[in-house]
């Protein structure tokens, strides 16, 4: 599913990520790793596996695509330190031909040394790169001509069938020139959008992405 914007070609992929075949740029938002271990460290029994499929789907795009950047648009990693944030670094460093960029969310507030040494560059929101401008949370106001790629809100749309059944399912969310990513990580939840004027919904199944509203 693509969605053409000036010059920019946008390929919505069914992992949650947008890919920019011209410039060879990933985009993803809401990873939210090492939230497992902030969870247990609260009491909660949530289990590590949870994050493993989600550097699966990364190694997945980096060995189909071969980006040449990526940007994660906030919320790499969810609130204070663990041992998650060593695995994430780590696994990130496996990819040295990959330029990491993170365009910092609410939930990115590890203390900037922890980013020191680390293959993850910070970008100060926001982040323009032809006629796109990157940023965490939606942004009240947009230049004309630009596309605001964000994510923060976990956009998710119900899909009902021929009887009662409904299911869940996350999905990318314009509305005029605004683009929200659904959230990459696996461990997160989903905000039901509602339709308006001007809305464009592309809901996300294991095996495509599929225009609910467009």
């Amino acid at each position: 599913m693509q969605i053409i914007h000036n010059l920019c070609v946008l390929e919505l992929l069914k992992e949650r990520a947008i890919w920019w075949e011209q410039k060879r740029i990933l985009f993803i938002s809401d990873l939210h790793y090492g939230k497992a271990a902030h969870f247990r460290k609260s009491g909660i029994p949530i289990p590590e596996p949870i994050h493993e499929k989600d550097l699966l789907r990364l190694n997945q795009l980096f060995s189909k695509y071969f980006p040449q950047e990526v940007y994660f648009l906030g919320d790499l990693f969810h609130s204070d330190w663990n041992l998650s944030w060593d695995e994430l670094i780590n696994f990130l460093r496996g990819y040295p031909s990959i330029n990491f960029h993170l365009v910092k969310g609410n939930h990115d507030v590890l203390p900037s040394f922890r980013y020191e040494n680390s293959p993850i560059q910070l970008d100060h929101q926001p982040v323009f790169i032809d006629s796109l401008v990157l940023s965490h949370e939606p942004l009240e106001s947009i230049e004309d001509g630009f596309l605001n790629l964000c994510g923060h809100i976990h956009p998710g749309v119900r899909l009902r069938g021929m009887g009662r059944q409904s299911l869940r399912v996350p999905c990318f969310y314009k509305i005029e020139n605004q683009l929200i990513l659904p959230a990459f990580g696996e461990f997160t939840g989903l905000a039901l959008m509602q339709s308006q004027s001007g809305t464009e919904i592309y809901g996300v199944t294991p095996s495509k992405v599929i225009p609910i509203l467009s």
